[in-house]
């Protein structure tokens, strides 16, 4: 069973492949410029170079990934640095010098609000400083990066709003609802939050960072102008689609348990909130179906996905796939089989793509709650032994759960 999980898993992420994905919906032109920024940049472009043959491109990747034949500018993720500055500049440096009837493509995906790093009002440590308490804070994507848009000259539409050109974006979503205004902190789409509402957010997380307060303050009282929004004449020029999502990937997961003869429902693509918490539910869920049968029949398999959070408060190292099923484990009392992995291949700081558990983690009577409150969950699956570790997969499509009630 456990070879199973992980083949459905991995067999998941061979049905969205970027490459074949974005082959799918590239327009019939061919661009003047073609950039490509996120976790999945770099077979989205291949598949435009394949298409389209030499054309002008900007290619901006997280270390750690390879690009073969391609020239690339890799920066740090989910904490930028100065090369994800550089990118940034080069990007807005290309943009801004076209002309109205040029065409770009945008390739854009999961990680590029730390790929492209323009600071609006702080210096670069101060955004990565703040990058990395929001990180720890427990704010879900979407207020992260409406504090991150309010303090970038790129993110937020400002992309689209340095340019006379025409673009095209095409999307891999890695956020909860796949609103193309957070997916990269939205470089080229229409933003609905304000500096206001990103000030707020510093005060809901006891955040501090006194110059990040005084650009958002000013911002507030209309002293710098606001993100690119809805009604905007530039959007006149915006086209985009997205053509991989959470969703995809749950399904795809689902067609293979199906075809290997078992059950399997698709909770939903959309859960957030704390990691913990989300873990309850699904304890509650399983043991409901277990006593009751509802909503649900056993045996079969649930898949959930979507983006957790972590407050983190201890010192140990972990993500939010592992809080997860750590979480899980401490709220269950009869084993199973589960899966818990970010389809990126990296979950947290842990260096595993998640991982799983087994009657067997049950048998060797691990305490859970010393790494709860350490946020160790990399050192409790270190111990179990159950660590799934697959590299950078050259996507990223969010979260995936997959659970099976027996």
């Amino acid at each position: 069973m456990e070879a199973l999980l992980k083949e459905a898993f991995l067999e998941a992420l061979k049905a969205t492949d970027p490459y074949r994905l974005t082959a799918k919906h590239l327009p019939p032109w061919r661009p003047d410029l073609v950039l490509a920024v996120g976790k999945a940049a770099a077979p989205m472009l291949q598949a435009a170079l394949d298409r389209y043959g030499e054309v002008p491109y900007h290619l901006t990747l997280p270390k750690g990934q390879k690009a073969p034949g391609l020239k690339a500018v890799f920066a740090r993720h989910p904490v930028p640095d100065e090369e994800s500055a550089r990118a940034a500049e080069e990007v807005l440096g290309l943009l801004q010098g076209l002309s109205p009837r040029a065409r770009v493509l945008a390739l854009v995906s999961g990680g590029g609000s730390a790929l492209w790093c323009a600071p609006l009002g702080i210096s670069l440590e101060e955004k990565r400083a703040l990058t990395e308490a929001l990180l720890k804070s427990g704010a879900s994507i979407h207020e992260m990066n409406a504090v991150r848009k309010h303090l970038s000259r790129i993110k937020g539409g400002r992309a689209l709003l340095a340019t006379r050109a025409k673009v095209h974006v095409l999307l891999l979503s890695d956020v909860p609802g796949d609103d193309p205004s957070v997916i990269a902190s939205g470089p080229f789409h229409p933003d609905p939050t304000t500096y206001a509402e990103a000030l707020a957010l510093l005060d809901r997380y006891g955040l501090a960072f006194p110059g990040a307060r005084a650009v958002l303050r000013q911002g507030a009282e209309g002293r710098l102008p606001e993100t690119l929004k809805p009604q905007d004449p530039a959007l006149r020029r915006l086209a985009w689609r997205l053509v991989g999502t959470n969703l995809h990937l749950l399904r795809a997961a689902q067609r293979f348990l199906r075809a290997q003869g078992f059950r399997a429902a698709v909770l939903s693509d959309r859960f957030g909130g704390e990691a913990r918490a989300l873990a309850r539910f699904h304890a509650e869920l399983i043991e409901a179906i277990r006593a009751h049968g509802v909503p649900f029949r056993k045996p079969l398999f649930l898949l959930s996905g979507g983006e957790a959070q972590v407050r983190v408060v201890g010192r140990g190292r972990g993500g939010r796939n592992l809080e997860f099923l750590l979480a899980l484990y401490a709220h269950l009392k009869t084993p199973l089989y589960a899966l818990a992995a970010d389809s990126d291949g990296l979950d947290g700081n842990s260096g595993a793509a998640g991982a799983l558990l087994t009657p067997a983690v049950w048998e060797k009577g691990l305490d859970p709650r010393p790494f709860l409150e350490e946020n160790d969950s990399l050192g409790f699956f270190q111990e179990a032994g159950t660590l799934l570790k697959t590299g950078p997969t050259g996507t990223n499509l969010n979260d995936f759960r997959l659970l099976l009630v027996d």
